[in-house]
């Protein structure tokens, strides 16, 4: 029987996760080699590759020494820590993946919490060696100090190190020794991560991820518990209700390289993949036929941030997207809850109104980008964080912010988080940066890093995860300047913009359609201004010498779709169309 190991990978958001996989993929050679080889195999979502981020999790597996190593990449980015949850358990041990410079990150803590609590085995590896002013060894202290706090137990404290640089290949136990090929941390993989146990009796396997084909629909990937699964037998699949249903595998896959390779049967402890079955849900056992017996549930963290979704009814509906009606935003949107697991839905009083509750902003921006990429309008009201109450006192979320930013900057960033009820826990120096800890509400963050990378020149790097529930800290005074409005419909000129632009700043182009309600800019003072941009110079036969010249107007300020959902106020909505991001209030006259 092969040997089989399954390990998940896990990191801090940008720390090198999927390139390490790449180069774990390129020592095994399972790639063709004739073929035209891309960087970031596993990031093959369109807005992963453009982000840059891991969104995600995909399965890889590689043979080595003959040994069997499912590889599970995981997303480092908080938001999407239902995805991290669910797929650790399918690992017996964990790739803690660490910048050599920056050292265990807010996500770093998040993911290997997670990881210890499921007793799994780590290895860690400390990776980009090769950046100057980094301190390895340092680090290596840092994550072990982590572990403690973290009530890793003894086993775990005695984890493996491996040093490398994943961009260039090469990994060692010692960092000062540059080798070829990342053989060592493979070795470490074989020898320190426990085998996958064959575990005798009744079939048990939990559904814990599902992929989609439009030829054979949903298929059900997760890791065989117990005993075996065959194809073409029939099982009992448990529900989350208690209730069994009678199913059929039709197709059985494991995972091979970066495909599937169809099998008869898969055993206890390997990773695999089933097509057939019908009305599954993650978290659900696929069981005996004779004695069914469901495995615990998965249990992921509670959201902390609820959005409102409606249908868009503007002036412009219906001119870009193909789907625009409330039942369209309605299926897609219980849609998307079948697999991802840390996004709600809830319906309203009214029909074409949906309260969406997910992680954080980015989960929800991602939801958004990808449903008007696939031709969905909507509008969504600004983000609001869920208040609980706890024990009878009114509790509200809290988030670990940290914030690296030039020394001569330090003060204005900590200035600006003050302002927001955030406490400073951590001032350190780091290279020639400033590090800096706050502990605030989820509320304080919401348009905060626009006034950050504002006040820093755009030079403070920020990151933040959630804590947990405390204490509601009170009304946070914000001094919002006011909207600038627009009072007709139609075009916009080139001169009524620039009789306008000593008021305040523009989002909006010359010549752009507008309509009347949308803002089209922010004004200098704090009350909001409706103001006709459609009206057009008067000709006139008379011509004054000085009076012709050329209008120059200031570029307008183009906010990404999570800037704008952080700078919408209560009383206004961000329309989303496939080509289009308009801000508008709700009622104007």
């Amino acid at each position: 029987m092969q040997s089989i190991r399954n390990i998940a990978i896990i990191a801090h958001v940008d720390h090198g996760k999927t390139t390490l996989v790449d180069k774990i993929i390129d020592q095994a050679h399972i790639l063709d080699e004739r073929k035209v080889r891309t960087e970031l195999l596993l990031d093959n979502n369109d807005l992963e590759r453009e982000r840059g981020i891991t969104i995600l999790s995909k399965n890889v597996s590689i043979i080595y020494k003959g040994v069997k190593i499912n590889v599970i990449d995981t997303p480092g980015h908080a938001d999407f820590g239902g995805e991290v949850e669910r797929v650790l358990k399918m690992a017996d041990g964990v790739l803690l993946l660490v910048d050599a410079f920056e050292g265990p990150m807010p996500q770093t803590r998040f993911v290997l919490g997670k990881a210890l609590e499921l007793g799994l085995t780590p290895i860690v590896v400390v990776n980009k060696v090769d950046k100057p002013n980094c301190t390895p060894d340092l680090v290596h202290e840092k994550v072990f100090d982590l572990m403690i706090a973290l009530d890793a137990t003894e086993d775990q404290l005695g984890f493996d190190t491996i040093y490398g640089s994943a961009k260039h290949g090469w990994m060692n136990t010692d960092w000062q020794e540059e080798t070829d090929n990342i053989v060592p941390l493979l070795d470490s993989i074989v020898k320190n991560i426990p085998e996958a146990p064959y575990k005798e009796g009744t079939p048990q396997m939990q559904i814990t991820s599902l992929d989609f084909s439009s030829f054979v629909g949903r298929i059900a990937i997760g890791r065989v518990f117990r005993g075996e699964i065959e194809e073409g037998k029939d099982y009992k699949l448990c529900k989350a209700d208690g209730s069994f249903k009678k199913v059929r595998i039709k197709e059985l896959h494991t995972f091979e390289g970066l495909g599937k390779d169809r099998v008869a049967k898969v055993r206890s402890g390997d990773i695999c993949a089933l097509t057939g079955i019908e009305g599954f849900e993650i978290g659900d056992t696929i069981a005996d036929l004779e004695e069914p017996e469901a495995l615990a549930r998965l249990k992921v963290d509670e959201p902390t941030m609820s959005m409102l979704f409606t249908i868009n009814n503007s002036p412009f509906y219906g001119k870009e997207g193909k789907y625009v009606t409330s039942r369209h935003l309605r299926d897609r949107l219980y849609k998307e809850t079948e697999k991802n697991l840390a996004l709600r839905v809830e319906d309203t009083d009214t029909e074409d109104k949906f309260n969406v509750f997910g992680r954080g902003i980015l989960h929800l921006s991602v939801l958004i980008e990808t449903m008007r990429r696939e031709g969905y309008e909507m509008q969504v009201g600004r983000p609001q964080v869920i208040i609980k109450t706890i024990d009878g006192v009114k509790c509200e979320p809290y988030e670990t912010l940290v914030i690296n930013v030039p020394e001569e900057l330090a003060s204005k960033a900590i200035n600006l988080v003050n302002l927001r009820k955030g406490d400073l826990l951590v001032m350190e120096p780091k290279g020639d940066l400033q590090h800096l800890e706050f502990d605030i509400p989820s509320r304080g963050l919401i348009g905060l890093r626009n006034k950050i990378l504002t006040a820093t020149q755009g030079e403070a790097i920020i990151n933040h995860r959630l804590r947990g529930f405390d204490v509601y800290k009170g009304e946070i005074a914000t001094s919002n300047n006011g909207a600038i409005i627009s009072a007709e419909t139609g075009k916009a000129t080139a001169y009524s913009i620039d009789k306008l632009q000593d008021r305040g700043k523009f989002f909006i182009d010359p010549n752009q359609e507008i309509y009347k309600g949308q803002v089209v800019g922010e004004n200098n003072k704090q009350e909001d201004m409706g103001v006709n941009l459609i009206k057009g110079k008067k000709l006139t036969n008379v011509r004054k010498s000085g009076t012709d010249d050329s209008v120059k107007i200031a570029p307008k300020i183009d906010y990404s779709l999570e800037e704008c959902m952080e700078y919408i106020k209560n009383d206004e909505y961000l329309e989303i169309t496939p080509l289009s991001l308009r801000m508008r209030k709700i009622s104007f006259r």
